[in-house]
């Protein structure tokens, strides 16, 4: 059985810019959605709290109109009881028998009073609670058309890209076990350390791509060569030439178009 043949430095570094073009494309894509998922999110979380509130608002309403309910049979049973005691004075047999009983009508006069003065407050808590009601219901009325919006319009980008961006984090697991180990290691570090998730770049006017740091005509030569691994000293991103860069890049950009 033949011997595989060992990757040579150059296959290692089209290996590592073709995924780490994989990769900016699938970045790219997720830019696309930008903030919306968590837009989307956020307004889920605003429409279940106005939701909650107005549910709570509803029950505060139904919890007052029984205590007006209470309140009421409260009157009607103290109209009862001064009907009776005022019966039953008719019938007394000392002043002191009607005195008391003069003290219990007035007593159920004062709960009366009481009864109906809690009411009207309660008639006003209602009429403040139905105020805030309506104005919570326009502002529910307005998110839940707002996230209506921002999910067809997150699903019409998703059905736009979620299929190209499967298919590309297949690829680029695909590349990642065509690598050795540690170089997809420090590959996956330098990416997560920098902002715009570049780990391998090209030269590009004599300096490494997307920084101002001017390359040694001898490092670049060297780079040329692909006879070793070299990395950026100020940013320590890979580096490869503008040659291999534009050949892959033609590669990919064929891959691409089959997604």
């Amino acid at each position: 059985m033949a011997k595989k043949k060992e990757a040579t430095v150059e296959d290692k570094l089209r290996a590592l810019y073709d995924l780490q073009l994989i990769d900016s494309r699938v970045d790219e894509i997720r830019n696309v959605r930008g903030e919306l998922p968590l837009e989307v999110e956020d307004l889920e979380d605003e429409v279940l709290g106005l939701k909650t509130r107005m549910d709570k608002l509803k029950t505060d309403v139904e919890t007052i109109n029984y205590e007006i309910t209470a309140k009421k049979n409260l009157i009607d049973e103290a109209k009862v009881l001064m009907k009776k005691y005022t019966e039953q004075q008719k019938n007394v047999r000392n002043s002191r028998e009607f005195n008391s009983l003069t003290k219990e009508v007035e007593y159920q006069e004062l709960e009366i009073q009481l009864a109906e003065k809690n009411i009207k407050e309660f008639k006003a808590q209602i009429e403040q609670k139905k105020e805030v009601i309506a104005t919570t219901k326009e502002r529910l009325a307005d998110k839940e058309a707002h996230l209506k919006h921002k999910k067809s319009e997150l699903n019409d980008i998703l059905a736009e890209t979620e299929k190209e961006e499967k298919a590309l984090l297949a690829k680029s697991e695909e590349y990642q076990n065509q690598i050795e180990e540690r170089l997809v290691n420090a590959y996956r570090r330098i990416r997560n350390s920098v902002k715009n998730g570049l780990a391998v770049v090209p030269i590009e006017r004599g300096a490494s791509g997307g920084s101002f740091f001017t390359i040694p005509p001898q490092v670049q030569v060297e780079i040329a060569s692909r006879k070793k691994i070299i990395s950026d000293e100020h940013s320590g991103r890979i580096l490869v030439d503008p040659v291999l860069a534009e050949e892959q890049q033609e590669k990919m950009n064929k891959l691409f178009a089959k997604l």
